[in-house]
């Protein structure tokens, strides 16, 4: 509980500090670049030696990957047919494509399902979220933003971003069975700890709340994709069509069910893809998706036996 309060917090202390004069302009991209050379690498490399390799962590892996799949194809679709900026695409593909499997993930699965579930929650959001964040992710930001489109400049984008480099390092420590020194491991904890807060505070230092917005008909189709579309394609495809039920399953449903990612929302920021509207993303989407977990908890309870 406390965590999904300090959810809140955040959000709320960075949009009072839009308030206060002694916080520069830019205070959001220094924070957002924090977030991606240095919280986010730690979170990688202290979970990923801690995980077992086996067959039974490729569906819940898959989620993401369905998801941001899905995303690309409806938006460019819409995109091409409603004639469409491409910032606009791009920012909808990326922000309804990404999930917050860790932020606001974890307190919730583990206050629904219990530690156990966490199990599989990191699996989700590492090998899952989090690469496809850093790749397709990257790369979707690069095609759609007015950055060069070069193809070497589009892979020296991919292959250089932190978050991913620290994945492939904690990938490669998997394969060999290997773990930092407990000391070096609990600093990396630490840090991977100021991700959540500093990124909420990142979104709450740009969110602005207005009664009218040129953007809240694409809010609300994002959201609509992310709080109900694909949680019920995950349902009909795990539960329906392979027939799993198990404790994975329920939690992958969970999962693909959450508000819009917020290292998403700041990668969108970064590369100039509509950023109000991607902030307006996570900051009305975090709220709205407690009523709609509420409602897909109760559905797969009653479901999936």
């Amino acid at each position: 509980m406390s965590s999904i309060l300090l959810l809140f917090l955040c959000l709320f202390i960075g949009i009072g500090l839009q308030k206060v004069r002694n916080f520069p302009k830019n205070t959001a991209v220094v924070l957002n670049q924090y977030i991606l050379y240095v919280a986010l690498p730690a979170m990688a490399l202290y979970y990923l030696p801690k995980i077992t390799l086996s067959w039974d962590l490729l569906l819940p892996a898959s989620v993401a990957w369905i998801a941001f799949g899905l995303s690309y194809l409806l938006f460019s679709f819409l995109g091409k047919h409603y004639g469409w900026s491409k910032k606009l695409t791009g920012c909808l593909i990326i922000t309804s494509g990404l999930g917050n499997t860790s932020f606001v993930g974890i307190p919730v699965v583990e206050a629904l399902y219990g530690k156990e579930a966490l199990k599989t929650l990191i699996i989700i959001d590492l090998p899952g979220t989090f690469v496809v964040l850093s790749t397709v992710g990257v790369l979707i930001a690069t095609l759609y933003s007015n950055q060069k489109k070069e193809e070497s400049s589009i892979i020296k984008k991919i292959v250089s971003f932190p978050p991913l480099i620290a994945f492939g390092i904690g990938f490669l420590m998997i394969l060999i069975q290997i773990d930092f020194p407990s000391v070096f491991s609990d600093s990396l904890q630490q840090l991977a700890a100021t991700l959540s807060p500093v990124a909420l505070i990142s979104v709450g230092f740009q969110l602005k709340f207005k009664a009218y917005s040129k953007h809240f008909k694409f809010l609300a189709l994002g959201l609509a994709f992310q709080l109900l579309i694909l949680p019920a394609v995950i349902l009909c495809l795990f539960y329906f069509v392979l027939g799993k039920s198990d404790l994975a399953t329920r939690v992958s449903i969970i999962e693909a069910a959450m508000a819009p990612m917020i290292t998403g929302t700041i990668l969108a920021s970064n590369y100039g893809l509509k950023p109000e509207l991607s902030n307006m993303m996570v900051g009305f989407g975090i709220p709205i998706s407690f009523i709609t977990l509420a409602g897909w908890y109760f559905l797969i309870e009653y479901l999936v036996v």
